[in-house]
Formats: structure tokens, C-alpha cells, sequence
């Protein structure tokens, strides 16, 4: 199959009149500070729980607004990133009732308004996202929020810096989904009186304020100058943040100097930037590019056998070969060289005869052939080149005879699909979803597989379960053991590997690119980056 090219005629000529979809040529007026072109196709939402998927986060949530419990970047270059104190400088599960959750806020901690962290703005805030009879309640943010964190149940100030959180059962891996549920100002609120009047003017506890926001066109960050940990306020002086979806458009303007940094470049274009100067990232990070299958009534996935032909009828290295190096075959949900592994009883490859061999157990054949349709997005978070990928798997599996239709919709529409059974009508009829995702930690391993999370509770949206990977995960819940509760996700994984409820497709390396001027970058195993380092020149 030949490579596909990424890169046309249309991003150079915008790149040559300075013109983009929804931007003007002053937007990018160059000041020496650190510009930044995103994936997503408008600016994420400016609330403390953004949308857009974990790019929103990445960039709109973390450098602005604060979990209780943090994500450790700094000690994340060779290993997946853990937790660190955020606005509680100390946590701890009860020894008698494993659903109770003490916080000990940090003394000092002031939001960007001036106002300060204490345990009854915490609690304000959990009553914003569970407590549908609250004044503030906020519906966009909850069902972000919820979707990562549903087993909340009670919340209660013990004193004025500490709080205890109970959680529906016990989940040792609690600490991890508080890392999902930023805290925003309760003085910023009252003073505005609404969540759209609080996006144009929004305030955190981060090392970066926003300072601006131009609505589908940019934000600017700026330092936190009062941040409560000084070596962290941001070397960079401003920091504006742009949607761009089509990476041809992002490219080009790298290339022009209208930006310093973009998501995702091109990958055929990797070389040549190269030679030109510019700067190349990459990091191995938990996060899988797959197909993820329903197995409802009606669903051809709801046979195994069909699942696994398929994950033996892809070239995965062919597919890494068009992506420039970029990603990694996926062998199943983690990489094979991540403990948590296991030793599965299949380890896939590009196997077409024993895909088709499989088919036909399954009834499918020349004469009856395989049909699905997939739901695809144009971008988005972490969705690497999405339309020349699928492409790409599209042709590889009508090599057997299988025929694939797409329904090709925005980033946003898709995470609304993904959040309802795969039967609702925003699935369009699709019995597979290409979205992006992540490995972390063990509640993302709960909320994608456990039979009990199936959507729209959560986000099993493919409704698959297996009573024995059930019990893994339930164990795990039930473990406060590091090196134990890794041996049960092997096992647990092995299950995944073998019952194939996804196709497997590649991990991606999070590539992105920079100008030679972009200077203190550190790349941690995370989606989310420490962006506090770095300079512009």
C-alpha cells in the first residue's frame, strides 16, 4: 500500500496568506510568547471541568484549575505518572470503613481571585457536580465529572481545612479519579452568578490565569505570579492556546511562525521538519488508538470469534510504518512491555488466513460477507490522524473480504455518543467507535470494561462483561497494595487479550512539534504535561 501523504495544497496556502478557518492574521501578531496549536476543533470549555476529552484537560484544566490530589509529572520521564498533593497536602482511607476519604487541604492556598481554598468551598464544589438541587449545579461539568468519578455518595467538612469524601464502594484507586475534579472559585461564581459568565471570567488556584478568552478562536494564559508553589510559576510570559483541527492547517502554521508548538504533526511531514529545525517529541504514554466493539444483541461483535478475527486481520506494523514511527503495534490494552501485560494466551499479529478461518466459523464468507460501520472523528484529542488511519485499516480489512463504512463526525458529537448504549440514536447505528483512550490507572480499567459500568452510567459503551474479569477488578477495588493490585490487572488483562472486546490497534507516542526558539519541555508518561518549564525564546 503506498504511504499516504497528509500534507496538500490548501494548508500551504493558508499558511502563505496567514488565513485560517476562523482566526485573523493579528490573532497570530507575533509578541514572543509561547503559542500553542491544539487538536481540538474549538477552544475546550473554561469552567474548571473542560471538555474536549483529556486535550481539554491537558490544556484548559490542569494549568488553570487543581484536584485535591495531582498528577506527579516531574518524576514521570520513565515511568507512568503518579499522584501528588494538589490543594490537599494529605490524604488517607479510613482503616475501619474503606468508603471514607480524608483531605487535609493545603494551609495558603489562595484561587487567582483572591479568595481562598477551605473546606467549604470544597464542599461547594462537589455539591456543583452531585447535587442536582444546588443553585450552581452545573450539568455540562457533572457529566464530565461523573463519568470519571461516579461512586460519590456523601461529602462533609469535618473542620474548616479538612474533608472526608465516601464513596459508594470501596475503590482503592479513589485517589486517582479526584485527579478528574478540579476546584474553581465559589467567590468567582457569586460574583458573576452563572457558569457562562464564569467561563469569560474564570479563576482557579493553577500557576497559570486565564487572562483572555476569545470565544472559538483562542485563550490566553498568563502566570500565576502568587502561586502557592514557587517553582512552578511559568517561565513563559503569556501562553495562547488555538483549536485547530486539520493537522495541515496546524502544520502550516508552525511552519510560518504563527505558532510555536502543535499537537500531533503531520507524520510524513516528521523528516522534513526535522531537517528544517524544528523540534520533535515523542514519549510512550498510556493511551491506546483502538476500535471499541459493541456487543449488543443484533452487533456482529457480539461473537468473540469476530472480534479476534479482525485483531489478527490488521497491520498494525504497516500501520506504524504510515505513521512515520509514532506509535506502537498494540498487542492488547497496555504495551507487552508494561508489567500489567500479563501473559496472555494469544499475542496478536498480522495473520489474514487465520482472520478469515475465523470469519467463516462465525458465518461469513465470500457469499455473506462481514459489514460494520464505525463512528470516526476528524480530530480530537488524542486521536492522532484519525481519517487516514481508518483509511488505512478500511482497505487492510477488505483485503478478506470484510466491508467497512464510516460515520465521520466531530470530536464532541463522538463523546456524546460514547456516553449513551451504543443503541441510542446519537450511535447513528454504528457497532464500533474509533476514540481514543486511556490506561492510567485502575479506575479508567473499571469504567471501559466492568460489567456494572456499561453506559450510560459510566462508560463501558461497547455493554461487554465477563464475570471473571469482574472479579479482578473488584479485587483491585479491594486492594490498598501497589504490587498486588498490578498482579491482579495482569490477570485481568490476559482476559481482555483472549475476549478481545476491542480492536487493538496501535499506542500512540504523543508526538508534537516545536519551534527551534521552544526551550524546558519534559515529556512525562502522562496525557498531561507540565507546560510551567517551558520557554519561547
Amino acid at each position: 500500500m503506498k504511504r499516504r501523504t497528509f500534507l496538500t495544497s490548501t494548508g500551504a496556502i493558508l499558511a502563505g496568506s496567514g488565513m485560517f478557518p476562523g482566526f485573523c492574521k493579528d490573532v497570530f501578531a507575533a509578541t514572543g510568547h509561547l503559542r500553542i496549536a491544539m487538536t481540538s476543533a474549538d477552544i475546550p470549555t473554561t469552567t474548571g471541568i473542560p471538555n474536549n476529552g483529556s486535550e481539554g484537560m491537558r490544556f484548559l484544566g490542569y494549568p488553570v484549575f487543581e484536584p485535591l490530589v495531582d498528577w506527579d509529572l516531574a518524576n514521570a520521564s520513565d515511568q507512568r505518572a503518579g499522584v501528588r498533593g494538589g490543594l490537599a497536602s494529605e490524604w488517607f482511607v479510613d482503616d475501619a470503613d474503606k468508603n471514607v476519604w480524608t483531605f487535609k487541604l493545603r494551609e495558603g492556598v489562595r484561587f487567582h481571585d483572591g479568595s481562598a481554598v477551605d473546606a467549604d468551598v470544597v464542599l461547594w464544589n462537589f455539591a456543583r457536580i452531585y447535587d442536582d438541587t444546588a443553585r450552581h449545579f452545573d450539568p455540562a461539568a457533572s457529566a464530565i465529572a461523573r463519568s470519571r468519578m461516579p461512586n460519590v455518595k456523601e461529602w462533609r467538612k469535618l473542620d474548616d481545612m479538612t474533608v472526608q469524601v465516601v464513596t459508594t464502594a470501596p475503590a482503592s484507586f479513589f485517589p486517582m479519579q479526584v485527579l478528574w475534579f478540579p476546584m474553581v472559585s465559589r467567590a468567582r461564581y457569586e460574583e458573576l452568578g452563572s457558569w457562562t459568565a464564569f467561563a469569560s471570567k474564570p479563576s482557579g488556584t493553577g500557576p497559570f490565569r486565564i487572562s483572555r478568552v476569545v470565544p472559538r478562536v483562542s485563550v490566553e494564559l498568563t502566570p500565576n505570579k502568587d502561586y502557592w508553589n514557587p517553582e512552578r510559576v511559568p517561565k513563559a510570559s503569556k501562553v495562547t492556546l488555538f483549536p485547530m483541527p486539520e493537522g495541515t492547517t496546524r502544520l502550516a502554521a508552525l511552519r510560518s511562525g504563527q505558532v510555536d508548538w502543535i499537537e500531533v504533526p503531520p507524520p510524513d511531514t516528521i523528516p522534513s521538519l526535522k531537517a528544517a529545525g524544528f523540534q520533535i517529541s515523542t514519549k510512550l504514554y498510556p493511551h491506546i488508538w483502538p476500535w471499541v466493539f459493541s456487543v449488543q444483541e443484533g452487533s456482529p461483535f457480539k461473537d468473540k470469534r469476530v472480534r479476534q478475527a479482525l485483531n489478527w486481520a490488521i497491520d498494525r506494523e504497516g500501520l506504524v510504518s504510515l505513521l512515520n514511527g509514532t506509535a506502537l503495534p498494540a498487542k492488547g490494552y497496555v504495551t507487552d512491555t508494561d508489567p500489567q501485560f500479563g501473559n496472555p494466551s494469544i499475542l496478536y499479529g498480522y495473520d489474514p488466513e487465520k482472520a478469515k478461518a475465523l470469519l467463516k466459523e462465525a458465518g461469513y464468507d465470500e457469499a455473506n460477507p462481514l459489514r460494520f460501520k464505525v463512528m470516526i472523528s476528524t480530530s480530537g484529542s488524542g486521536q492522532m490522524v484519525p481519517i487516514p488511519m481508518n483509511e488505512y485499516l478500511q482497505q487492510t480489512l477488505a483485503r478478506i473480504g470484510v466491508k467497512v463504512d464510516f460515520e465521520i463526525v466531530e470530536w464532541g458529537t463522538m463523546l456524546v455518543a460514547f456516553r449513551q448504549p451504543p443503541d441510542n440514536p446519537a450511535g447513528l447505528g454504528c457497532h464500533a467507535m474509533n476514540i481514543s483512550l486511556m490506561w492510567a490507572d485502575p479506575s479508567q480499567w473499571r469504567r471501559y470494561f466492568h460489567s456494572q459500568a456499561k453506559t450510560p452510567r459510566e462508560q463501558n459503551w461497547g455493554q461487554w462483561g465477563h464475570p471473571e474479569y469482574d472479579a479482578l477488578l473488584d479485587q483491585v477495588a479491594n486492594t490498598f497494595d501497589a504490587a498486588e493490585s498490578e498482579a491482579l490487572l495482569a490477570k485481568a488483562h490476559e482476559i481482555l487479550v483472549e475476549e478481545s472486546p476491542w480492536l487493538w490497534v496501535v499506542h500512540d507516542l504523543n508526538p508534537r512539534a516545536f519551534a527551534p526558539k521552544v526551550a524546558g519541555f519534559k515529556p512525562a508518561q502522562s496525557w498531561m504535561q507540565d507546560f510551567t518549564t517551558v520557554t519561547a525564546g
